[in-house]
């Protein structure tokens, strides 16, 4: 089920390169990204899963799922707000991720917050 009123999970996102982790020479950029959840519905909801599409600039993708987020399955009331720093590896100076929460509401019904496309990118790269 897609978001309604009822259901409707906001997610920002924001990203920076992490230089002293990264290796240029060996294709090796690392980036963290901060996610903020948010709960504008009208129901409670938890997130079960995670889903990563992680595509680099060379086409290549890797896709993640699992278990909650940063080890957690936060319950989100209404109105309430979640945030969380993690980090992805790739090959390219630039790349893009996207995916998907799945929640629970508290009445039991699922659905999907997406996570729209955001950018990795090293600075100054992009104009």
């Amino acid at each position: 089920m897609n978001q309604t009123a009822e259901y409707l999970v906001e997610v920002k996102t924001t990203s920076r390169y992490i230089l002293d982790q990264s290796d240029p020479d060996a294709d090796r950029f690392v980036f963290a990204y901060t996610i903020t959840i948010t709960n504008k519905g009208a129901k409670a909801a938890k997130l079960l899963n995670r889903y990563w599409l992680i595509t680099d600039s060379d086409g290549k993708t890797n896709e993640v799922s699992g278990s909650g987020v940063i080890g957690q399955q936060p319950n989100l009331a209404p109105g309430e707000s979640f945030e969380y720093t993690s980090g992805s590896l790739v090959e390219t100076p630039v790349a893009t991720m996207q995916g998907y929460y799945e929640m629970l509401a508290e009445d039991g019904q699922e659905f999907k917050a997406n996570i729209d496309v955001f950018r990795l990118a090293i600075p100054n790269i992009l104009n």
